[in-house]
């Protein structure tokens, strides 16, 4: 689930609404924008329920996120085709944690009846044009009016080879945790959301973090490339913070973890705005949601195969951030001195 809480008063209409189209219209218009379904998707959009044909060999990787205006986002801050993108993008990241590849998207919408068709369009919009990036269709979904906010509910199945899928469960005390990318941008980004600061004023730094949070990226070429060679033995995205990943991976693989804050990469610009009204940057960007980065636990022998992999992907960089240990504590050491690892986002 994504964290980052907010609060939100939407947008006021504009145009012709979704209401003024209705439900027949509004389906026509999601089938023309997914365009024509691949050929292992004999029935797509249309009929009661999508046929998909299974990938021959591989298993199902299913996972499903929503999206809730005033929790995840707000429409007077991110345009209508980020949010539909995001809406994909943070299932998508759950399928790149399990070293799955993406095949199909299934997408149900919750609509209050003043959305402007305009901004339904480029939602959807943002949609397709995610799926089509990672070579997925989408298949079908659900349209239903809301009395409130806006919500956006997503299931996503992918394919992955069922001896390269990858788990919270496997970590072994003496693995090294790695982490792709940089944490602390979405939290930061959201802050400068928050604060008002028109965009026009920011420099690079500060809008790269906004960009983080409006659209975060799912690591799915490393999540395959990972699996693929067996080069780790546990992985979680971080959707709720690395703080919650490395509780997450330590506790379902009953191990305990030692984060060492000198080696957590922050996000350039971040730490400023994180420390604003006294807050450790640190622990904000260890807390802080949607950086959608993997963590991964790697063994002491596979470490080549881990890194080699990583180079194949890119220009992705990746940092030992800490190590699963026997001892079942899960500390962070800031200067030698060791103490409690605090919780990730939490809804509730």
């Amino acid at each position: 689930m994504s964290g980052l809480s907010l609060t939100s008063p939407g947008t006021a209409p504009n145009g012709p609404t979704v209401a003024d189209a209705g439900e027949r219209d509004l389906v026509r218009r999601v089938r023309q924008r997914a365009g024509a379904p691949p050929p292992f998707v004999p029935i797509g959009i249309g009929d009661d329920a999508a046929v998909v044909e299974p990938m021959r060999g591989m298993l199902d990787v299913v996972t499903t996120d929503v999206l809730v205006e005033g929790v995840h986002f707000r429409r007077d801050w991110t345009e209508p085709r980020a949010i539909g993108a995001k809406a994909v993008t943070v299932n998508f990241s759950d399928l790149a944690a399990m070293g799955a590849r993406p095949r199909v998207v299934t997408l149900s919408l919750v609509l209050p009846a003043a959305l402007p068709l305009a901004d339904f369009d480029a939602l959807i919009d943002g949609v397709a044009a995610e799926c089509a990036a990672a070579g997925a269709s989408l298949v079908g979904g659900n349209i239903a009016r809301s009395p409130g906010p806006l919500v956006i509910d997503v299931t996503a199945i992918g394919a992955a080879n069922r001896r390269r899928i990858l788990r919270r469960t496997g970590g072994r005390a003496g693995d090294g945790l790695y982490l792709t990318g940089a944490v602390g941008g979405a939290a930061a980004g959201l802050a400068i959301l928050e604060s008002g600061a028109e965009r026009g004023a920011l420099n690079a730094e500060s809008l790269a973090c906004v960009a983080r949070y409006e659209g975060p990226v799912a690591r799915l070429r490393c999540g395959r490339m990972v699996a693929a060679r067996r080069a780790a033995s546990a992985c979680m995205d971080l959707s709720d913070g690395l703080a919650d990943a490395v509780r997450q991976i330590a506790e379902a693989s009953g191990t305990g973890a030692e984060i060492d804050s000198t080696a957590i990469p922050v996000q350039p610009g971040a730490a400023s705005w994180l420390a604003r009204g006294g807050a450790d940057p640190i622990d904000a960007a260890l807390t802080g949601g949607e950086d959608y980065e993997l963590l991964f636990a790697v063994p002491p022998r596979r470490r080549k195969a881990f890194l080699a992999a990583i180079r194949h992907v890119g220009n992705l960089p990746v940092a030992k951030v800490g190590t699963l240990t026997r001892d079942p504590a899960i500390t962070l050491m800031r200067a030698g001195v060791a103490t409690t690892l605090n919780s990730g986002f939490s809804h509730f």
